[in-house]
């Protein structure tokens, strides 16, 4: 049974998560791991503004940790509950050092980590990506889908293909993980960036052979422009709630599917999950 990891932070708890979780879990018919990342350093209110203004700043932040504790502890209720409710086989950690370093840990024993683009693990907010997902991404150790704030049924699989390994190995991972997904309409995209190529997909012989293996009904799609622009004006002419899978960079060759600008992008502009992995 393959293990899928959701995270979350107990003061900001995200309902997009869990239920992405939920869904994918049912559809790959695995089991879910609810990681609460309840750092020690992380406190839902500023200690130093109650340091410095509060009359008893010891009684005072003993009452507003009791306050963060109970939060926390909500949240796990609430996936507890939400699990029970799907039927889905389960478990909480609640990790209490460093949110990042134990996230990263938890990675190397996961099929897949789950969280939102929106994570910080601070009482601060970002726009994604935030710092917290850059770095995530620079060093996890198991594919991660990346989730918008709203959730919303997935009903189409958009497979990012530019022929390199790493493309192709978050496809080949996604179908590991996943198997046919229950029938869901899958597309292959690709983008030529030069006006004097053929409109076939790289390796297109080989491709086509391992595509029909693994997505049997898969339609293919191949443009010539800029890749970042033909990508995400394709993604956003789109009225299904997409699944976009991509390769990220290895540790010392950039994949042009997901260099800084591209990873940015996507998470800016699009309203919708990305299925992201390393290829090492």
């Amino acid at each position: 049974m393959k293990k899928f990891v959701a995270v979350f932070d107990g003061f900001k708890m995200s309902a997009s998560t869990m239920n992405y979780a939920i869904q994918l879990t049912k559809l790959a018919h695995a089991s879910l791991v609810g990681v609460f990342l309840d750092d020690f350093i992380y406190r839902n209110y500023d200690s130093y503004r109650v340091l410095v203004s509060a009359a008893n700043p010891e009684a005072e932040m003993k009452a507003l940790d009791a306050k963060d504790k109970k939060k926390r502890d909500d949240a796990v209720q609430l996936f507890q509950s939400a699990c029970g409710k799907a039927g889905i086989p389960f478990t909480i950690h609640r990790d209490k050092n460093i949110a990042l370093q134990e996230l990263k840990h938890e990675s190397m024993f996961a099929d897949l980590v789950i969280i939102s683009e929106h994570e910080t693990f601070t009482h601060y907010t970002e726009k994604p990506p935030t710092r917290f997902m850059k770095d995530l991404l620079g060093d996890v150790q198991c594919p991660v889908l990346v989730v918008p704030k709203k959730f919303k049924p997935i009903d189409k699989i958009v497979l990012l293909y530019d022929g390199k390994p790493s493309s192709l190995y978050a496809i080949k991972m996604l179908s590991y993980l996943f198997g046919n997904l229950n029938d869901l309409p899958v597309e292959v995209f690709t983008v030529k960036d030069t006006f004097l190529s053929t409109l076939r997909v790289p390796e297109n012989k080989l491709m086509r052979e391992f595509i029909k293996r693994h997505f049997p009904k898969a339609t293919y799609t191949v443009v010539k422009g800029n890749i970042e622009e033909q990508v995400l004006g394709h993604l956003l002419d789109h009225p299904e709630s997409e699944l976009v899978v991509l390769g990220a960079y290895r540790r010392n060759e950039l994949s042009r599917w997901f260099k800084n600008s591209m990873a940015d992008t996507l998470m800016k502009e699009l309203d919708t999950p990305l299925f992201i992995v390393h290829n090492k």
